[in-house]
């Protein structure tokens, strides 16, 4: 058993769970919600009637005064948008929640149980998994400032070499990027042309409909997703993929926190999307999202997580699970930064977490009204490597996750400064991962030119000097001959 689920169960005969479908679909996104209907283009549903051989599990979920969702019911925050201030907010009682939630695209379930539902559920073959479900919540920067952008570009794209995979054409352009997060202000410059999807997910995790116009909670959202796919701006820019399309679902933070994450995560694999991005995660070790992440990968999706900012020997779940690109964050000297978490596990499979650092610490990106904002935190180094991700899909259309992600960890340095129980690998090149997943490698090719150069100027060189011999020569039978005239005088 799940030792959050006997937590649960001890203090108060209740518990949140998510069950794992052995039907779970395999397809991408966007098949599984053709395959599956309106339901999976809509969001979650209170119950799995449209699928086939499902009908009956939701019997094993039980309504309970004790369960977050009721507790919210009872106040009249249910059904509240985040965006909403508490005096705007309804204070009549909601209509009591479902016990249950099918989410299509993910093949999952999640609700509450008590020990009789949970022993049917885990007795019933057409399960494969019944999981837990902590507190998830955001990972927030360890320092924050408003900012101007002075520069073309910012020192996290110089540094990772961004700008000359865009002299190639590789701008992420119709590459697809799930983004899950506060939100994020569609009417910032930078970010207007950038957000393809948006959905809102309110506090016990209903699709909020009709969907609103693309807009923050908070202002954590605007800032990774512009580091993302953030458009130039008066030519200047903050973002990787400046050309790939966002689908960003609020979904933190407060409220049925699992349940809004599930339904952002389903939602935008209807989406079609191939990275997904989050910088948020569970306190510690938890496994129960390892087989929500493994759904992810089986449908080509590469989720790419922050590590955390509790400093060295933690870390969080899922951003430390083996099966995720987990990330870090360094500073421009090369440094990782002494929040950036790290740990070691006992396991043959990545025991050292994070895979790799990122720029992490003065990182300006947009901010919520038009502005910009320096941030500090594994947050703002995740989106840099999610970035990378989708210039490489461009690269390689027909280059699987695995193939993305061995590139950008293959590409990496570890640092003089860095020690390996705290950047892994180190810091990512994409000039580097370009050329070990395609073969361009175009360090070669700008050695070639500056060879070439070089050859050039050599050339140009023995040339003036031959010049020079010929014109010393003439001279000099010029002056002999000056000479011997002057004697036959």
């Amino acid at each position: 058993m799940s030792t959050y689920i006997n937590q649960q169960l001890k203090a108060t005969g209740v518990a949140q769970v998510i069950v794992v479908l052995k039907s779970a679909p395999a397809a991408s996104g966007a098949v599984a919600a053709a395959t599956l209907g309106r339901a999976a283009a809509v969001g979650p549903s209170f119950a799995p009637p449209e699928t086939p051989g499902l009908a009956g599990i939701e019997q094993y979920f039980t309504q309970s005064e004790l369960s977050q969702a009721s507790a919210l019911a009872e106040v009249g925050l249910a059904h509240a948008s985040t965006k909403l201030g508490v005096a705007a907010r309804s204070r009549r009682r909601s209509p009591t929640p479902p016990a249950s939630r099918f989410y299509p695209n993910l093949g999952v379930m999640f609700g509450t149980v008590d020990r009789g539902g949970l022993s049917a559920l885990r007795s019933d073959n057409r399960v494969a998994a019944v999981a837990g479900a902590p507190q998830i919540s955001l990972i927030h920067p360890t320092r924050s400032a408003a900012a101007n952008l002075a520069t073309k570009v910012t020192w996290g794209l110089e540094f990772m070499n961004v700008p000359r995979l865009w002299k190639e054409g590789l701008t992420g352009k119709g590459i697809k990027v799930g983004h899950l997060d506060t939100g994020v202000d569609g009417k910032h410059p930078a970010l207007k042309k950038a957000v393809e999807g948006f959905v809102e997910f309110d506090l016990e995790g209903n699709m909020v409909n009709p969907s609103p116009a693309p807009h923050d909670s908070d202002d954590h959202g605007t800032h990774t997703a512009a580091t993302i796919a953030g458009r130039p701006v008066n030519g200047r820019s903050v973002g990787v993929a400046r050309e790939a399309e966002l689908s960003s679902a609020m979904v933190i933070e407060g409220g049925v926190m699992v349940a809004r994450v599930l339904g952002g995560m389903d939602w935008a694999l209807s989406q079609g999307i191939q990275i997904l991005n989050m910088s948020l995660g569970f306190r510690g070790w938890w496994e129960d999202f390892i087989p929500i992440i493994d759904i992810l990968r089986s449908q080509n999706v590469l989720p790419v997580i922050a590590v955390g900012n509790e400093y060295a020997g933690t870390s969080r779940s899922p951003g430390n699970y083996p099966n995720v690109l987990s990330v870090g964050a360094h500073d421009e000297n090369k440094l990782v930064a002494d929040f950036s978490s790290s740990q070691r596990f006992k396991r043959a499979v990545d025991p050292i977490v994070p895979d790799m650092v990122a720029p992490g610490v003065g990182v300006i990106s947009a901010s919520p009204g038009g502005g910009y904002k320096s941030n500090d935190g594994s947050s703002m180094a995740t989106p840099h490597v999610a970035g990378l991700c989708a210039l490489l899909m461009q690269a390689k259309p027909t280059a699987t996750i695995d193939e993305i992600e061995d590139a950008i960890l293959r590409s990496c340095t570890l640092g003089a400064g860095m020690f390996a129980s705290r950047a892994n690998r180190g810091y990512p090149d994409a000039i580097k991962a370009l050329a070990i997943l395609t073969g361009h490698d175009l360090s070669a090719s700008k050695g070639s030119k500056k060879a070439a150069n070089n050859s050039t100027k050599k050339s140009a060189s023995k040339k003036s000097a031959r010049k020079s011999s010929k014109s010393s020569k003439k001279s000099s039978r010029s002056k002999k001959g000056k000479k011997t005239t002057a004697k036959k005088r």
